[in-house]
Protein backbone atom coordinates (compact mmCIF):
# COMPACT_ATOMS: atom_id res chain seq x y z
CA UNK A 1 0.00 0.00 0.00
CA UNK A 2 1.29 3.45 -0.84
CA UNK A 3 0.13 6.96 -0.05
CA UNK A 4 0.61 10.09 -2.04
CA UNK A 5 0.75 13.66 -0.91
CA UNK A 6 -1.99 15.99 -2.04
CA UNK A 7 -0.77 18.10 -4.96
CA UNK A 8 -1.34 21.83 -5.05
CA UNK A 9 -1.69 23.89 -8.21
CA UNK A 10 1.29 25.75 -9.73
CA UNK A 11 3.74 23.69 -7.68
CA UNK A 12 2.76 25.34 -4.41
CA UNK A 13 2.73 22.84 -1.54
CA UNK A 14 -0.38 22.36 0.60
CA UNK A 15 1.69 23.27 3.64
CA UNK A 16 2.62 26.62 2.08
CA UNK A 17 -0.97 27.33 1.09
CA UNK A 18 -2.14 26.54 4.59
CA UNK A 19 0.63 28.66 6.05
CA UNK A 20 -0.51 31.56 3.89
CA UNK A 21 -4.02 31.07 5.22
CA UNK A 22 -2.66 31.14 8.76
CA UNK A 23 -0.86 34.41 8.05
CA UNK A 24 -4.09 35.90 6.72
CA UNK A 25 -5.90 34.69 9.84
CA UNK A 26 -3.31 36.45 11.96
CA UNK A 27 -3.98 39.66 10.00
CA UNK A 28 -7.62 39.60 11.00
CA UNK A 29 -9.27 37.19 8.60
CA UNK A 30 -11.56 34.68 10.34
CA UNK A 31 -11.64 30.95 9.61
CA UNK A 32 -14.25 29.90 7.07
CA UNK A 33 -17.45 29.29 8.97
CA UNK A 34 -20.20 27.14 7.49
CA UNK A 35 -22.74 28.69 9.87
CA UNK A 36 -21.74 32.31 9.23
CA UNK A 37 -24.93 32.98 7.26
CA UNK A 38 -27.16 31.80 10.11
CA UNK A 39 -28.65 34.71 12.03
CA UNK A 40 -29.36 32.41 14.95
CA UNK A 41 -25.73 31.35 15.21
CA UNK A 42 -24.02 34.64 14.29
CA UNK A 43 -23.98 35.78 17.92
CA UNK A 44 -21.73 32.85 18.81
CA UNK A 45 -18.97 33.71 16.34
CA UNK A 46 -16.71 35.85 18.54
CA UNK A 47 -17.31 33.99 21.84
CA UNK A 48 -16.59 30.65 20.17
CA UNK A 49 -13.37 31.86 18.58
CA UNK A 50 -12.18 33.29 21.90
CA UNK A 51 -13.15 30.06 23.66
CA UNK A 52 -11.23 27.93 21.16
CA UNK A 53 -8.13 30.13 21.49
CA UNK A 54 -8.20 29.69 25.28
CA UNK A 55 -8.66 25.94 24.95
CA UNK A 56 -5.71 25.61 22.57
CA UNK A 57 -3.51 27.67 24.88
CA UNK A 58 -4.40 25.19 27.63
CA UNK A 59 -3.64 22.19 25.41
CA UNK A 60 -0.27 23.62 24.42
CA UNK A 61 0.67 23.64 28.11
CA UNK A 62 -0.36 19.99 28.41
CA UNK A 63 2.26 18.82 25.94
CA UNK A 64 5.18 16.93 27.43
CA UNK A 65 8.46 18.70 26.77
CA UNK A 66 11.93 17.33 26.11
CA UNK A 67 13.23 17.32 29.68
CA UNK A 68 16.53 15.74 30.68
CA UNK A 69 14.54 12.88 32.24
CA UNK A 70 12.78 12.30 28.90
CA UNK A 71 16.10 12.21 27.06
CA UNK A 72 17.54 9.80 29.63
CA UNK A 73 14.60 7.41 29.19
CA UNK A 74 15.03 7.59 25.43
CA UNK A 75 18.74 6.74 25.72
CA UNK A 76 17.83 3.66 27.77
CA UNK A 77 15.40 2.49 25.12
CA UNK A 78 12.25 3.51 26.95
CA UNK A 79 9.46 5.40 25.22
CA UNK A 80 10.32 9.03 24.59
CA UNK A 81 7.16 10.91 25.55
CA UNK A 82 8.29 14.24 24.14
CA UNK A 83 5.36 15.68 22.19
CA UNK A 84 2.68 13.55 23.86
CA UNK A 85 -0.20 15.29 25.64
CA UNK A 86 -1.71 15.02 29.10
CA UNK A 87 -0.75 13.78 32.54
CA UNK A 88 -3.53 11.20 32.79
CA UNK A 89 -3.22 8.22 30.41
CA UNK A 90 0.27 9.58 29.65
CA UNK A 91 1.57 8.52 26.28
CA UNK A 92 -1.81 7.44 24.89
CA UNK A 93 -1.53 7.99 21.13
CA UNK A 94 -5.28 8.44 20.74
CA UNK A 95 -5.38 11.40 23.11
CA UNK A 96 -2.27 12.91 21.54
CA UNK A 97 -3.84 12.48 18.10
CA UNK A 98 -7.01 14.24 19.21
CA UNK A 99 -4.96 17.13 20.60
CA UNK A 100 -3.05 17.54 17.33
CA UNK A 101 -6.31 17.49 15.37
CA UNK A 102 -7.79 20.12 17.69
CA UNK A 103 -5.09 22.58 16.58
CA UNK A 104 -5.62 21.65 12.92
CA UNK A 105 -9.39 21.99 13.21
CA UNK A 106 -8.98 25.58 14.40
CA UNK A 107 -6.88 26.44 11.33
CA UNK A 108 -3.37 26.06 12.74
CA UNK A 109 -0.76 24.25 10.64
CA UNK A 110 2.40 22.22 11.24
CA UNK A 111 5.54 24.32 11.58
CA UNK A 112 3.79 27.69 11.22
CA UNK A 113 2.21 30.25 13.51
CA UNK A 114 1.88 30.29 17.30
CA UNK A 115 1.19 26.55 17.61
CA UNK A 116 3.28 25.21 14.72
CA UNK A 117 5.97 23.69 16.91
CA UNK A 118 3.40 22.11 19.22
CA UNK A 119 1.79 20.39 16.23
CA UNK A 120 5.16 19.25 14.88
CA UNK A 121 6.15 17.73 18.23
CA UNK A 122 2.81 15.95 18.43
CA UNK A 123 3.24 14.49 14.94
CA UNK A 124 6.79 13.37 15.72
CA UNK A 125 5.57 11.62 18.85
CA UNK A 126 2.92 9.66 16.94
CA UNK A 127 5.43 8.66 14.28
CA UNK A 128 7.88 7.37 16.92
CA UNK A 129 5.32 5.04 18.48
CA UNK A 130 4.83 2.62 15.58
CA UNK A 131 5.43 -0.97 16.67
CA UNK A 132 6.86 -3.72 14.48
CA UNK A 133 3.31 -4.95 13.82
CA UNK A 134 2.29 -1.51 12.51
CA UNK A 135 0.34 -0.42 15.59
CA UNK A 136 0.61 3.23 16.59
CA UNK A 137 0.50 2.78 20.33
CA UNK A 138 2.79 2.52 23.32
CA UNK A 139 0.22 0.41 25.13
CA UNK A 140 -0.26 -2.56 22.80
CA UNK A 141 -1.41 -4.72 25.67
CA UNK A 142 -4.08 -2.30 26.91
CA UNK A 143 -7.81 -3.01 26.97
CA UNK A 144 -8.53 -1.22 23.73
CA UNK A 145 -5.41 -0.40 21.69
CA UNK A 146 -7.39 -0.14 18.45
CA UNK A 147 -9.00 3.08 19.70
CA UNK A 148 -5.63 4.77 20.08
CA UNK A 149 -4.32 3.26 16.86
CA UNK A 150 -7.26 4.36 14.70
CA UNK A 151 -7.23 7.92 16.05
CA UNK A 152 -3.46 8.21 15.59
CA UNK A 153 -3.77 6.85 12.05
CA UNK A 154 -6.54 9.35 11.28
CA UNK A 155 -4.33 12.17 12.56
CA UNK A 156 -1.38 11.19 10.38
CA UNK A 157 -3.63 10.85 7.33
CA UNK A 158 -4.95 14.36 7.96
CA UNK A 159 -1.51 15.98 8.30
CA UNK A 160 -0.03 14.13 5.31
CA UNK A 161 0.71 16.78 2.71
CA UNK A 162 0.86 19.61 5.27
CA UNK A 163 4.27 18.89 6.75
CA UNK A 164 7.84 19.53 5.66
CA UNK A 165 9.61 17.04 3.37
CA UNK A 166 11.54 15.30 6.15
CA UNK A 167 8.40 14.53 8.19
CA UNK A 168 6.46 13.65 5.04
CA UNK A 169 9.03 10.98 4.21
CA UNK A 170 8.47 9.38 7.62
CA UNK A 171 4.68 9.62 7.26
CA UNK A 172 4.92 7.94 3.86
CA UNK A 173 6.64 5.00 5.56
CA UNK A 174 4.48 4.83 8.70
CA UNK A 175 0.95 5.52 7.41
CA UNK A 176 0.58 2.59 4.97
CA UNK A 177 1.54 0.13 7.72
CA UNK A 178 -0.92 1.75 10.11
CA UNK A 179 -3.75 1.54 7.56
CA UNK A 180 -2.88 -2.09 6.88
CA UNK A 181 -3.44 -2.89 10.57
CA UNK A 182 -6.99 -1.55 10.29
CA UNK A 183 -7.71 -3.36 7.02
CA UNK A 184 -6.34 -6.63 8.36
CA UNK A 185 -8.39 -6.35 11.57
CA UNK A 186 -11.57 -6.01 9.49
CA UNK A 187 -10.78 -9.28 7.71
CA UNK A 188 -10.70 -11.36 10.91
CA UNK A 189 -13.32 -14.12 10.61
CA UNK A 190 -16.48 -12.95 12.39
CA UNK A 191 -20.16 -13.80 12.65
CA UNK A 192 -22.58 -12.30 10.14
CA UNK A 193 -23.68 -9.84 12.82
CA UNK A 194 -20.16 -8.49 13.40
CA UNK A 195 -18.66 -8.76 9.92
CA UNK A 196 -17.26 -5.52 8.51
CA UNK A 197 -16.70 -3.77 11.84
CA UNK A 198 -13.92 -3.37 14.40
CA UNK A 199 -13.43 -3.94 18.12
CA UNK A 200 -10.82 -3.29 20.85
CA UNK A 201 -8.07 -5.59 19.59
CA UNK A 202 -6.74 -6.10 16.04
CA UNK A 203 -7.66 -9.78 16.50
CA UNK A 204 -11.16 -9.24 17.95
CA UNK A 205 -13.86 -11.50 16.55
CA UNK A 206 -16.72 -9.13 17.40
CA UNK A 207 -17.38 -5.46 16.53
CA UNK A 208 -18.96 -2.29 17.90
CA UNK A 209 -20.20 0.96 16.37
CA UNK A 210 -17.93 3.18 18.47
CA UNK A 211 -14.61 1.74 17.36
CA UNK A 212 -15.92 1.18 13.85
CA UNK A 213 -16.48 4.93 13.60
CA UNK A 214 -12.81 5.74 14.24
CA UNK A 215 -11.64 3.00 11.88
CA UNK A 216 -13.89 4.28 9.08
CA UNK A 217 -12.63 7.84 9.52
CA UNK A 218 -9.01 6.67 9.40
CA UNK A 219 -9.61 4.65 6.22
CA UNK A 220 -11.56 7.45 4.54
CA UNK A 221 -8.86 10.00 5.40
CA UNK A 222 -6.21 7.64 4.03
CA UNK A 223 -8.21 7.02 0.87
CA UNK A 224 -8.73 10.75 0.33
CA UNK A 225 -4.96 11.16 0.62
CA UNK A 226 -4.31 8.58 -2.06
CA UNK A 227 -3.82 5.41 -0.01
CA UNK A 228 -4.88 2.14 -1.65
CA UNK A 229 -7.86 1.53 0.63
CA UNK A 230 -10.21 -0.89 -1.18
CA UNK A 231 -13.73 0.38 -1.75
CA UNK A 232 -14.88 -3.04 -0.58
CA UNK A 233 -13.54 -2.29 2.90
CA UNK A 234 -15.64 0.87 3.04
CA UNK A 235 -18.72 -0.96 1.74
CA UNK A 236 -18.38 -3.70 4.35
CA UNK A 237 -18.08 -1.07 7.08
CA UNK A 238 -21.25 0.65 5.83
CA UNK A 239 -23.09 -2.68 5.97
CA UNK A 240 -22.02 -3.14 9.59
CA UNK A 241 -23.04 0.40 10.54
CA UNK A 242 -26.51 -0.15 9.05
CA UNK A 243 -26.87 -3.36 11.06
CA UNK A 244 -26.43 -1.22 14.20
CA UNK A 245 -29.55 0.76 13.29
CA UNK A 246 -32.39 0.31 15.78
CA UNK A 247 -36.02 0.19 14.71
CA UNK A 248 -36.76 3.68 16.11
CA UNK A 249 -34.12 5.30 13.85
CA UNK A 250 -31.28 5.59 16.36
CA UNK A 251 -28.04 3.63 16.16
CA UNK A 252 -26.76 1.21 18.79
CA UNK A 253 -23.40 0.20 20.20
CA UNK A 254 -23.90 -3.25 18.69
CA UNK A 255 -26.62 -4.74 16.45
CA UNK A 256 -29.83 -5.50 18.29
CA UNK A 257 -29.27 -3.01 21.11
CA UNK A 258 -31.17 0.25 21.66
CA UNK A 259 -30.14 3.53 20.06
CA UNK A 260 -27.75 5.96 21.77
CA UNK A 261 -27.22 9.65 21.03
CA UNK A 262 -23.42 9.36 20.76
CA UNK A 263 -23.51 6.44 18.35
CA UNK A 264 -26.33 7.90 16.26
CA UNK A 265 -24.14 10.95 15.71
CA UNK A 266 -21.23 8.66 14.82
CA UNK A 267 -23.36 6.69 12.35
CA UNK A 268 -24.62 9.84 10.61
CA UNK A 269 -21.06 11.12 10.25
CA UNK A 270 -19.63 7.84 8.97
CA UNK A 271 -22.43 7.20 6.47
CA UNK A 272 -21.97 10.74 5.14
CA UNK A 273 -18.18 10.35 4.90
CA UNK A 274 -18.68 7.11 2.99
CA UNK A 275 -20.81 8.85 0.34
CA UNK A 276 -24.14 7.55 1.66
CA UNK A 277 -25.74 11.01 1.52
CA UNK A 278 -29.02 9.66 0.17
CA UNK A 279 -29.20 6.65 2.45
CA UNK A 280 -32.73 6.28 3.80
CA UNK A 281 -31.37 5.82 7.33
CA UNK A 282 -29.91 9.34 7.59
CA UNK A 283 -32.99 11.54 7.99
CA UNK A 284 -34.72 9.23 10.51
CA UNK A 285 -31.47 9.20 12.48
CA UNK A 286 -31.31 12.98 12.31
CA UNK A 287 -34.91 13.26 13.50
CA UNK A 288 -34.22 10.80 16.32
CA UNK A 289 -31.26 12.86 17.46
CA UNK A 290 -33.06 16.16 16.88
CA UNK A 291 -35.78 15.18 19.36
CA UNK A 292 -33.10 14.55 21.97
CA UNK A 293 -31.21 17.83 21.70
CA UNK A 294 -30.37 18.88 25.22
CA UNK A 295 -30.49 15.38 26.67
CA UNK A 296 -27.59 14.58 28.98
CA UNK A 297 -24.84 12.50 27.47
CA UNK A 298 -23.54 11.83 30.98
CA UNK A 299 -20.50 10.19 32.46
CA UNK A 300 -17.12 9.89 30.79
CA UNK A 301 -18.79 9.81 27.36
CA UNK A 302 -20.09 13.40 27.63
CA UNK A 303 -17.51 15.09 25.38
CA UNK A 304 -17.43 12.08 23.10
CA UNK A 305 -21.15 12.73 22.59
CA UNK A 306 -20.64 16.44 22.01
CA UNK A 307 -18.02 15.64 19.38
CA UNK A 308 -19.89 12.97 17.44
CA UNK A 309 -23.30 14.64 17.59
CA UNK A 310 -21.80 17.93 16.40
CA UNK A 311 -20.09 16.19 13.50
CA UNK A 312 -23.23 14.26 12.55
CA UNK A 313 -25.63 17.18 12.79
CA UNK A 314 -23.26 19.37 10.80
CA UNK A 315 -23.29 16.81 8.00
CA UNK A 316 -27.11 16.98 7.89
CA UNK A 317 -27.14 20.79 8.04
CA UNK A 318 -30.33 22.86 8.13
CA UNK A 319 -32.44 22.70 11.27
CA UNK A 320 -30.41 19.79 12.58
CA UNK A 321 -27.16 21.72 12.73
CA UNK A 322 -28.64 25.10 13.67
CA UNK A 323 -30.56 23.82 16.68
CA UNK A 324 -27.84 21.46 17.82
CA UNK A 325 -25.13 24.12 17.44
CA UNK A 326 -27.06 26.68 19.48
CA UNK A 327 -27.36 24.21 22.35
CA UNK A 328 -23.79 22.98 22.02
CA UNK A 329 -22.22 26.44 21.86
CA UNK A 330 -24.25 27.68 24.84
CA UNK A 331 -23.36 24.64 26.93
CA UNK A 332 -19.67 24.56 26.05
CA UNK A 333 -19.18 28.28 26.64
CA UNK A 334 -20.85 27.98 30.03
CA UNK A 335 -18.84 24.93 31.11
CA UNK A 336 -15.37 26.12 30.09
CA UNK A 337 -12.99 26.59 33.02
CA UNK A 338 -11.00 29.76 33.61
CA UNK A 339 -7.82 28.03 32.41
CA UNK A 340 -9.47 27.23 29.06
CA UNK A 341 -10.11 23.53 29.69
CA UNK A 342 -13.27 21.47 29.77
CA UNK A 343 -13.21 18.98 32.63
CA UNK A 344 -16.88 18.45 33.54
CA UNK A 345 -17.88 14.79 33.15
CA UNK A 346 -14.37 13.86 31.96
CA UNK A 347 -13.01 10.47 32.95
CA UNK A 348 -9.98 10.52 30.65
CA UNK A 349 -8.41 13.75 31.83
CA UNK A 350 -8.51 17.40 30.72
CA UNK A 351 -6.36 16.96 27.60
CA UNK A 352 -8.89 14.49 26.16
CA UNK A 353 -12.01 16.44 27.10
CA UNK A 354 -10.57 19.78 25.97
CA UNK A 355 -9.45 18.37 22.62
CA UNK A 356 -12.91 16.87 22.06
CA UNK A 357 -14.46 20.18 23.06
CA UNK A 358 -12.40 22.05 20.47
CA UNK A 359 -13.27 19.49 17.76
CA UNK A 360 -16.96 19.94 18.54
CA UNK A 361 -16.75 23.75 18.62
CA UNK A 362 -14.81 24.02 15.35
CA UNK A 363 -16.96 21.76 13.16
CA UNK A 364 -18.14 24.67 11.05
CA UNK A 365 -14.60 25.93 10.43
CA UNK A 366 -14.20 23.06 7.92
CA UNK A 367 -10.42 22.95 8.30
CA UNK A 368 -9.99 19.16 8.52
CA UNK A 369 -10.64 17.59 5.08
CA UNK A 370 -12.23 14.41 6.44
CA UNK A 371 -15.05 16.33 8.14
CA UNK A 372 -16.11 18.58 5.29
CA UNK A 373 -19.59 18.11 3.87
Amino acid sequence: MTTRRVKACSGVSPALLLAMSAVLAGMGASPARADKASAALAKFKKPVEQSVDRALAFLAKQQIGATEADRARARKGSVDLTGAFGARMKGNTGISGLCVMAFLAAGHTPGHGPHGEVIDRGIDYLLRTQQTNGMLTTRSGSHGPMYAHCIATLTLAEVSGMVDRKRQKVIDAVLPKALDVILTAQKVRKSTRDAGGWRYQPTSRDSDMSLTGWAVMALRAGRLNGAAVPKEAINRAVDYILRCRYRDGGFAYQPGQGGKETLTGAAILCLSLCGEHKNKALIPAGEWLYKRIGHSRGGSHYYYGMYYCSQGMFQLGGKYWENWAAMMYTTMLKDQAINGSWTKHSGQGPAYSTAMGVLAMTVSYRQLPIYQR
